[in-house]
């Protein structure tokens, strides 16, 4: 993975999934601690990035650990604008399968690369514009949004390009669909090309890339898929008062606070071995507590309704 020309080729090793875009600078300076947080992190990212989907575990903890003190600000990439933007490396939808089932078995998520051989994504751009769109209506509802997408995209195969499955996912995490059709053509368009502008203004030249900024504008970065242990680091260079949370670790409690997880998520939310987790989500199952959605590269479990 030498000559990435095309950002779907993610860097399994760094967990950089790299766009062709100039040298980072350090514009992070002119961004402004808002927050009433100590600690705002700006996180970027695209529905469509496979080592983003390497990171909800981490990010996942860091949430219930450190929600006090972090306010995480989502925003879009752009990791995919056409397929005519490049040349060489990964030149069609087909190459893209097989790396998403190497990415997956490297993250130990699971992605379902099928998605390229039948029914292949054009563009991020549709999907990233319907997760402003569904911030204008609730942070906390476009967060539960992107996660919904890319379940579909990842386990699913769904081609989340297409407004039938935006407009599923809207649905299903209670959107206003009306509102979210009207933005997501106009207002949400204008956003994303702000999320594009600052991107490069701030040097972002892959995803997952994270931003930490304390109140003084001291700053610390992370780039790619990293373990917990850097992004943790991250928040208490900037803010070293501050206190890890102590969270239930019982199922019912993780399941109550995220609604899906993978094993490797339950293991890291609940401290229970990789294995183990498996074993212990699949007794779930069996007793008729959880429902387990599989793949050819791993499985999903939710709260049997």
């Amino acid at each position: 993975m030498t000559e990435q020309t095309n950002p779907l080729l993610c860097d399994i090793e760094t967990g950089m999934c790299e766009i062709p875009i100039g040298k980072e600078n350090d514009s992070i300076a002119t961004i402004t601690q808002s927050s009433k947080k100590p600690v705002k992190v700006i996180y970027y990212t695209d529905p469509i990035c496979s080592s983003c989907w390497g990171i909800e575990p981490q990010l996942r903890k860091l949430k219930l650990e450190y929600g006090n003190s972090i306010e995480i600000e989502y925003r879009m990439g752009g990791l995919l604008p056409d397929w005519n933007y490049n040349s060489g490396g990964i030149s069609k939808p087909s190459d893209v399968a097989h790396h998403w089932d190497e990415v997956s078995a490297y993250y130990d998520m699971p992605i379902d690369g099928d998605v390229w051989l039948e029914d292949p994504l054009n563009s991020s751009y549709p999907p990233s514009i319907a997760f402003k769109a569904a911030q204008l209506q609730s942070d906390e509802k476009a967060i539960l949004f992107l996660r919904e997408i890319r379940e579909m995209v990842f386990l699913q195969k769904k081609n989340i390009a297409k407004w039938e499955h935006l407009e599923a996912a809207a649905k299903i995490v209670g959107l206003n669909i009306e509102q979210f059709k009207t933005d997501f053509e106009d207002k949400a368009k204008e956003l994303f090309q702000e999320d594009l502008k600052l991107g490069k203004e701030l040097g972002v030249r892959g995803f997952p890339t994270m931003f930490f900024v304390d109140e003084s504008g001291s700053k610390e970065f992370v780039y790619g898929t990293k373990p917990y242990a850097f992004y943790e680091m991250a928040i208490l260079k900037l803010a070293p008062s501050s206190s890890k949370a102590e969270y239930s670790k019982t199922w019912e409690t993780l399941f109550a606070k995220y609604s899906t997880l993978t094993a490797k998520e339950f293991a890291e939310l609940s401290g229970t071995p990789r294995k183990e987790s498996e074993q212990f989500l699949d007794e779930l199952t069996a007793k008729g507590k959880l429902e387990k959605h599989t793949t050819k590269n791993g499985s999903l479990w939710k709260l049997k309704k």
